[in-house]
Formats: structure tokens, C-alpha cells, sequence
């Protein structure tokens, strides 16, 4: 394992998926993944069934300058000035339903968790999880690369009856899953003892029955940077495996964020923190980077490189041949940070494929 240290921006569930990965670091291979900044997520978009819902309204995607989640609806800002928006509750037909069983909206197992829930407009919410991400957030204070003050009352609020919807809502859901016979490990909360001795029972052709065939893949790309012989492939689609498993290696199912999660990473009653657990709860902006709510998930990452905090961090850019398609990769150059702000609401494998494709 390098000695580089990475910036990690995800989902909930990317970011579960590197905690798995270093906590099982004899397990996985570890991860140069060493700041964790977790995203608010109360579920992710298919690139191509976005592309086909828009074209059903007449919007080509290259005619798109801007998406975002606004006051309950998701719009679109088009280059000729004209905005197509819908309420959340239509996204349905191109909402991934793998989604549908999380129940983690702040990225409660990150080091710093942003989003735009809770806070006026052109901030971010900041919620701070860890004395690593403490630590971050003071000197990004201090140094001015944000301007914070403590959340309100009422956007705290807010915060959690979002977050509670979210479990509600998702909890139902993978309740009615398991009573039809599918099964959903991640809600099976176990012991770290039980954890180990069920996942070093499977490979990858358990991975497959157990998530992928079932709907519970989120395409994070773990397994895939986990394979010590590059059996596991994910080019777009589910992940398959090309070549036979190497014997006694139990990797992609220690890392998977769909598979069984041990109380040492959950805490029993996680659900019933809605915020899950933090120090410090912060609105946010940096006025000195133009990205969307206060352009604050660039401002941390251009703190961490210009302080050799770490040596570089996972950005998503867009594909040059695929207008909005997600394309992750790692960089240590402050302009790609700030080219790349703004969030793309398609699935990509953020983080992972880059690290893959850097092993």
C-alpha cells in the first residue's frame, strides 16, 4: 500500500464502502482513502434513464447547464434560459431503486458531512463527525477558506424531519423486500465477531446472490478496487467477474457496503439518530470559490492539497464525449477541484474507479 493519502467525497454509501475497506484492511488491501467528506443523499439518478426521461420532455442533455434539488423539486437550468423542474416525488422514473434501502442520509460514518439541506441559499450544512474532520473545519475557519456559524434551530430541524423521512420511507421499503424473500444483509445488524466469520464464508459468486441479482448493488465500485487479480470488472453496469476467484479471498464481500455492516461501524440504534452521530453542526459558505451551495466541498479539498494534508483528492467530472455523465478521478491540482465543482446526480463509481485505475 502507497503512502499516499486521498480526499474522498461520496455518497453514503461510497463512503460506507471505505470505511469497510481500512477498518478490513487485512481483509481488502486497505485504501489510501484518509479524510472521508460525506455528501447528503436522499438517493441517486440514472444517467440513462435521465437522459431518456429528459428527451421524452424535448431536453437533450448538452442543452443543460445546471441541475439542482431546489425547495422539493429537481430542475433543470438550460443554456437558452428556460427551467424544467418537477417535484422530487416524479423522479421516480429515473431514480435508482437500489437506493431504496438505505436509510443513511449525512454520510453518518464520514469525517465531514455537506449539503444544502438546513441552511440559506449558496451555504452548505456542515455537519462535523470526527476530531480528524474537527480538526479540517477549525483550520478551514481559521484560514479563511470558509465563513461558518452555528446551524438555526429551524434548519437543524429541518435537517432531521428530512432525514427521518428518508428512514421511514426506505425502512418500509426494505422491509416489504425481505417479506418477499429478499434479503437485505446491511439492515442485518451483527457483531464484529459475526460480521467476520460470515464474510469469510463468501467470494464473489456470494457477492452476486446476495446484492447484485437481488437489486442492492449501488455501483460504488469497491469490490472492483478490492480484487487482488482484477477478477471483478464494472464498465457501466453491474459488476461481473471475468476470471475465477483466487481461493481464500474474501475481499469484495468485506468491503461492500450492501453486504453485512458490524456494530463496530453502526451503532446499534443508528436509526434513531437521524444525524446519526457528530460534534459540531455548522452553515457554511466560501465566497472565495463560485460552486453550487457556497461551493464548500472545493473549498475543503482545495485546504487539504494546499496544505499537504493529503496528496490528492477524488473529484467527479463530466465525460467529454457524454454531456453530464459522472466521471470520477484523482487529482492534486487545486484548478481541476474548482472545474469540477457543482454535483452531476448521475451514479459513478466516485472514488473507486479512480483509485482502481491509479492501483
Amino acid at each position: 500500500m502507497s503512502n499516499k493519502k486521498t480526499a474522498m467525497v461520496g455518497t453514503p454509501c461510497q463512503i460506507l464502502a471505505a470505511t469497510k475497506i481500512n477498518r478490513y484492511e487485512e481483509k481488502t488491501g486497505g485504501s489510501p482513502i484518509d479524510v472521508k467528506i460525506g455528501l447528503f443523499c436522499m438517493e441517486n439518478f440514472s444517467y440513462q434513464y435521465l437522459k431518456r426521461y429528459l428527451k421524452s420532455r424535448d431536453i437533450e442533455l448538452f442543452e443543460v447547464k445546471e441541475f439542482r434539488i431546489e425547495k422539493g423539486q429537481f430542475v433543470a437550468y438550460l443554456i437558452d434560459g428556460n427551467v424544467f423542474k418537477i417535484p422530487i416525488a416524479e423522479t421516480e422514473p429515473f431514480t435508482r431503486k437500489n437506493c431504496h434501502i438505505c436509510t443513511d442520509y449525512t454520510s453518518d460514518v464520514s469525517d465531514i458531512s455537506v449539503g444544502s439541506v438546513g441552511s440559506p441559499k449558496y451555504h452548505s450544512t456542515v455537519i462535523v463527525r470526527s476530531q480528524k474532520g474537527k480538526q479540517i473545519i477549525d483550520a478551514c475557519i481559521a484560514e479563511g477558506y470558509i465563513e461558518a456559524e452555528a446551524i438555526s434551530r429551524k434548519g437543524q430541524d429541518l435537517l432531521e424531519k428530512i432525514a427521518n423521512q428518508k428512514i421511514s420511507k426506505n425502512t418500509r421499503i426494505y422491509k416489504k423486500r425481505e417479506a418477499i424473500g429478499r434479503p437485505v444483509l446491511s439492515k442485518r445488524q451483527i457483531s464484529e465477531e459475526e460480521f467476520y466469520d460470515e464474510c469469510g464464508k463468501c467470494q464473489f459468486d456470494n457477492l452476486q446472490n446476495d446484492v447484485i441479482s437481488v437489486g442492492s448493488c449501488v455501483l460504488c465500485g469497491a469490490c472492483e478496487y478490492v480484487c487482488p487479480i482484477d477478477a471483478v470488472q464494472i464498465n457501466n453496469r453491474k459488476p461481473v467477474s471475468v476470471k475465477e476467484c483466487e481461493e481464500d479471498c474474501h475481499a469484495c464481500y468485506f468491503a461492500c457496503p450492501r453486504t453485512f455492516i458490524s456494530d463496530a461501524i453502526y451503532p446499534e440504534g443508528i436509526d434513531e439518530q437521524p444525524l446519526g452521530e457528530y460534534l459540531e453542526i455548522y452553515s457554511v459558505k466560501a465566497d472565495s470559490i463560485m460552486g453550487q451551495d457556497g461551493g464548500v466541498v472545493s473549498a475543503i479539498l482545495v485546504y487539504l492539497l494546499e496544505n499537504n494534508i493529503v496528496d490528492d483528492v477524488s473529484v467527479v467530472g463530466e465525460d467529454k464525449d457524454a454531456p453530464w455523465r459522472p466521471e470520477s478521478y484523482l487529482t492534486s491540482k487545486i484548478q481541476d477541484v474548482i472545474k469540477a465543482a457543482g454535483t452531476k446526480y448521475s451514479t459513478t463509481t466516485i472514488g473507486f474507479k479512480a483509485l482502481t485505475n491509479k492501483k
